[in-house]
């Protein structure tokens, strides 16, 4: 148990961000502060409820490079129902349903008509940006009310948010459904080998669609955070998202080409990606190199899931072959005693 543990994707993950935040104390020991520290984690809500939805769709092997589209619009309908005095549920579902009907066209689009996801999701996320110029004229959604931006200031011990307590929930629920479930272990058998599920009559098409609309909703309900947390949207709000959520479970262990890694592993890594900026400053260097690193681990730690992935494949290989040889090698054996 112990071993599986320490040899785990998540495991590997907790320790990156425990050595990143004492490598940064070590320069400088003012970020090792209790503050600072769950500030960290605090700022990550956002990445980490919509991680924790294209975790879904990674593990099933495809991607969607729509969910910081999807996060600007639901921001904006969102931010502007409340500013304008509805009800906050009402916003919220109205955020929630178009985060809903984006990934479901974003699903119907890979499962029906076979479209490659990086294409639908990227032809999408294009559509979907438009639609934020035209919706709010290139404006700004400002004056939000403050009792609505002071919900996301609500903490627990004066510590860790409720916004982020929740994301923790949201965690712990999914990765339960996943591992514990019929059809959330459906996910990995899909990501893991489409062909062995299809066998299986495991419904891959379902499957995959339910990954895209559920994380739609999840980039809503992202959306809806950023509103709180942020206080105003503009017509870029989420742009570059994708890139940060996608690094972020591939920092957590989740492989791209799908059927390993889990959702607790894509909160890892969303901690860390909402670490950058902050450690960044820590060390006196501009905020500015915030997306030149996000690009350069996901390269690395992507190159380095392929060779492990083929180093494993090669090995699988090896010992196949061993075995079929010395299967031979007793059979030969056999034959000459009997001739």
């Amino acid at each position: 148990m112990l071993k599986k543990l320490l040899h785990s994707r998540e495991t590997t993950a907790f320790a990156f961000i425990v050595l990143m935040f004492l490598g940064v104390g070590a320069i400088n020991p003012n970020f090792l502060s209790a503050a600072n520290i769950w500030l960290c984690f605090n700022s990550s809500v956002v990445y980490t409820v919509v991680a924790v939805g294209i975790a879904l769709v990674i593990i099933t092997g495809e991607i969607d490079v729509s969910v910081g589209a999807t996060l600007g619009i639901t921001a904006t309908i969102s931010g502007t129902m409340i500013r304008d005095g509805q009800p906050w549920p009402l916003a919220i579902m109205a955020a929630l349903l178009v985060g809903l009907i984006i990934g479901s066209v974003n699903g119907f689009g890979v499962t029906v008509f076979k479209i490659p996801s990086i294409i639908m999701t990227l032809g999408i996320n294009g559509i979907v940006r438009g639609l934020i110029y035209v919706y709010t004229n290139g404006k700004w959604v400002e004056n939000i009310p403050f009792d609505f931006k002071n919900l996301s200031q609500g903490k627990l011990f004066e510590a860790i948010t409720f916004f982020y307590l929740g994301s923790l929930v949201l965690i712990a629920g999914v990765h339960l459904i996943l591992t514990r479930s019929k059809r959330g272990r459906y996910l990995a058998a899909v990501g893991d080998n489409i062909g062995g599920a299809t066998l299986l009559g495991i419904p891959v098409n379902v499957t995959k669609f339910a990954a895209f609309a559920l994380c739609g909703v999840l980039a809503a309900a992202g959306g809806v955070l950023y509103v709180s947390r942020v206080g105003f949207v503009t017509p870029i709000a989420g742009n570059g998202y994708e890139m940060k959520v996608i690094a972020a479970c591939v920092l957590g262990g989740i492989s791209l080409s799908g059927g390993v890694g889990s959702v607790i592993g894509a909160g890892v890594g969303a901690a860390i990606m909402a670490s950058i900026s902050r450690v960044l400053v820590f060390v006196g260097l501009s905020s500015n190199y915030d997306d030149t690193i996000t690009g350069i681990l996901l390269i690395i730690i992507v190159v380095s899931d392929a060779l492990i992935r083929r180093r494993a494949v090669e090995k699988a290989r090896r010992e196949r072959l061993s075995a079929k040889t010395q299967h031979a090698a007793v059979e030969g054996k056999g034959a000459a005693a009997h001739g």
